[in-house]
């Protein structure tokens, strides 16, 4: 592994805030260390301690430095990179052949930046002409994107900066836990306080967030829905509603205020278990102060109901008219690193380049001029990522994935692992040997964050450059060469340039015109401007876009004088409380949720690989209330056996009254027989296919 002399700007390579970072050769130039960037906005110098430890996986002794092949004796062996690719091409190729381009799926990662995002949604759908392309973004914040997309016509997770924050008067966050999965966002919310303004937190537990709060509530699982209704019928009831503001910028509100006004606060107590005078106060808070927001994570998104969920509270932004005006509006705090623009820029089974719609003629059309491709050539809509899993081994045959690890991270883990390893072939291509590499027939080490460069799309919208610091070590090529190489085998010898600002160029005319416009931003003006926000279009002069940093200014903030839709005004959508997927019964009567916790990221993939976190967070464990543990004997740190109807985890007990009674919480970081996800239920919303992780039945006994 080698450095460059001087130090590199770049970002951290875990969540969506995508911190600012500086990497430095360590003395000897075996690796970098980082040091903080306070120039940098988002973060200003701050990181948690996966950002500050992520050098620990570049190293050898934790890293893919091989291909890897699986032998008719079962085994995984090292392999040249011509015969790993030429395996790779012969599986996928066969596969093809014998049932046809669909029987050949692609599983992609909202870790992979635009570039790797966009080369892999091409090579999908014109090197194997298949449709069976999502990713496991899918599982972040696919329920807000939809309802982003229904409402406003637009889907950016928050349509202003994080600066503006503070700025507010309210902020409502919903199933959040700020304080451990993005940790250097947390100054937004103290400074918020500090300013004056007024915090409310949303959640079954009383997490480090919630310990921030002004005023804690916390529903039962599942019951976020009925909450917000609970709390717009209030704002009706009250005559707290900006009728002005609804008259002027909004549609739908007459059927939206009927089906609110069906949801008086004693039947919304019942549901949620918050009292009558908490949702009075709550309603107080937020439409005391001229500007306030709503911001939700996983909690109320990932859900069987999570785009309804979503949709009950953008209604509460537009009854108050907090949306579409300065310091105020609904806003998803994106989880994965590039969640944002991994899904804008085509790995998403229904999306083109640029957030277009496969399924739209004039979309088509623009999209394969760019790629040189018949407009009839590209395949329709295919599966989403769980229904993509779910038919591996029966519908699907073959599977190229990169940057995800399902193995840990699907809902009903244990199905999914089956159905894996039923597949005829598996091609991995990742920076560690994952659970699910270790599956594979073939397994291609790739480069990582600090030893390539590319786009990233931040939570704010904000698209960012991380800079190569390091020369990756020998055998170890990029998921662009990775595609390069499969798709001159396939026969498409042009098209998948290796270069990442090659295939930047070609992303910003595939995006013109469309919803996510990237057509004006360059590299030299993300590094000369801290980023630059979506929509940005070239300028008229110049419709190709130059290679210098002038051009007209990205948006920084959305809808301020229209909303994205036809007529430009929002639409409010009536929904209506339903029950999770799963509720309690006599054989599994207590509700588990899942979570991360602050050292681990993800299916841990990458952190439990780094002995510092490790010692922070060694295990999974069951969070449950002392109420509980008394009932069915717990101990605090003995086995406690949880199970589901889809099978059965064991971890430690954590014992707190920082949780409701009838609930219990597991982190997901871990495999093994304290896989959270061995228990979640794979029930999917209806528009936006996200599974419900966020609540489902279980029991609970010692091991």
């Amino acid at each position: 592994m080698h450095t460059s002399d001087s130090v590199t700007d770049t970002h951290c390579p875990y969540c969506a805030l995508q911190c600012g970072m500086r990497l430095r050769p360590a003395p000897g130039g075996a690796t970098v260390t980082v040091e903080e960037r306070a120039d940098f906005p988002v973060n200003r110098g701050a990181l948690c301690g996966k950002g500050r430890t992520a050098p620990a996986v570049l190293s050898s002794r934790v890293r893919l430095t091989r291909p890897l092949v699986r032998t008719h004796a079962g085994r995984l062996e090292p392999a040249t990179w011509e015969e790993a690719l030429d395996a790779v091409t012969e599986g996928l190729a066969r596969t093809g052949r014998t049932y046809g381009p669909d029987a050949v799926g692609v599983f992609g990662g909202g870790g992979l930046t635009n570039e790797k995002a966009y080369a892999l949604g091409k090579f999908a759908r014109v090197a194997l002409r298949t449709s069976q392309i999502d990713y496991n973004g899918r599982f972040c914040m696919s329920s807000a994107a939809a309802a982003h997309q229904r409402a406003f016509g637009l889907d950016r997770g928050l349509p202003f900066p994080l600066a503006d924050i503070p700025r507010t008067g309210c902020v409502i966050l919903v199933g959040s836990n700020l304080a451990e999965t993005m940790p250097p966002a947390l100054r937004y919310l103290t400074e918020l306080k500090a300013n004056g303004g007024t915090l409310i937190v949303i959640d079954p537990r009383r997490t480090r967030t919630a310990e921030q709060a002004d005023l804690h509530l916390a529903p039962r699982p599942g019951t976020d829905l009925a909450l917000a209704l609970g709390l717009l019928h209030l704002i009706v009831a009250e005559g707290r509603t900006d009728e002005e503001f609804i008259a002027a910028r909004t549609t739908g509100w007459e059927e939206t205020r009927a089906a609110a006004m069906a949801h008086w606060p004693e039947l919304v107590e019942r549901i949620t278990g918050i009292p009558v005078p908490r949702l009075r106060e709550a309603v107080a808070m937020f439409c005391a102060p001229e500007s306030a927001m709503v911001l939700t994570a996983r909690g109320p998104e990932q859900q069987s109901k999570g785009t309804d969920t979503v949709g009950a509270w953008i209604n509460l932004c537009l009854a108050t008219g907090r949306a579409g005006r300065p310091l105020s509006g609904y806003g998803c705090l994106t989880g994965q690193g590039n969640g944002q623009g991994g899904r804008e820029h085509g790995q998403k089974a229904d999306q083109l380049p640029g957030y277009r719609k496969l399924t739209d003629p004039a979309a088509r059309a623009h999209v394969a001029g760019v790629w040189g491709v018949d407009p009839d050539s590209l395949p329709g809509p295919g599966r989403s990522a769980y229904e993509l899993l779910d038919a591996l081994g029966t519908d699907v045959k073959a599977l190229l994935l990169m940057g995800s690890n399902p193995v840990v991270s699907a809902p009903r883990a244990g199905h999914i692992e089956d159905r894996i390893r039923s597949l005829d072939f598996l091609a991995v291509a990742d920076v560690v040997l994952s659970e699910t590499a270790a599956l594979a027939d073939v397994v291609l080490p790739v480069t990582q964050w600090a030893e390539e460069t590319g786009t990233t799309t931040n939570l704010e919208g904000r698209v960012l450059l991380r800079r190569r610091a390091l020369t990756p070590p020998p055998g170890v090529r990029s998921d662009l060469d990775v595609l390069h190489g499969l798709a001159a085998r396939l026969g498409v010898e042009k098209g998948f340039p290796t270069e990442p600002e090659e295939v930047f160029e070609e992303l910003r005319r595939a995006s013109a015109g469309g919803p996510a416009d990237y057509s004006g931003i360059t590299y030299a003006r993300i590094e000369a401007e801290q980023g630059v926000f979506w929509p940005c279009p070239a300028g008229p002069e110049d419709p190709g876009g130059t290679e210098g940093t002038e051009g007209p200014p990205g948006t920084e903030r959305l809808f301020l004088d229209r909303f994205a839709t036809d007529d430009g005004r929002a639409r409010f959508v009536p929904v209506s409380h339903r029950d999770a997927a799963e509720v309690p019964d006599a054989d599994y009567p207590l509700l588990l949720t899942t979570g991360r916790v602050v050292a681990q990221y993800q299916s841990g993939a990458q952190t439990r690989r780094v002995d510092e976190l490790n010692a922070a967070a060694p295990g999974p464990f069951v969070e449950l209330h002392p109420r509980l543990a008394a009932r069915i004997g717990a101990v605090e740190g003995s086995p406690l056996a949880v199970t589901s109807r889809r099978g059965r985890a064991v971890a430690p007990a954590r014992i707190t009254d920082t949780i409701r009674a009838d609930t219990v919480f597991m982190p997901f970081h871990w495999p093994g027989e304290g896989r959270a996800n061995t228990l979640t239920n794979p029930a999917l919303d209806p528009t936006s296919r996200m599974p419900e992780f966020k609540v489902c039945a279980v029991r609970v006994e010692p091991a």
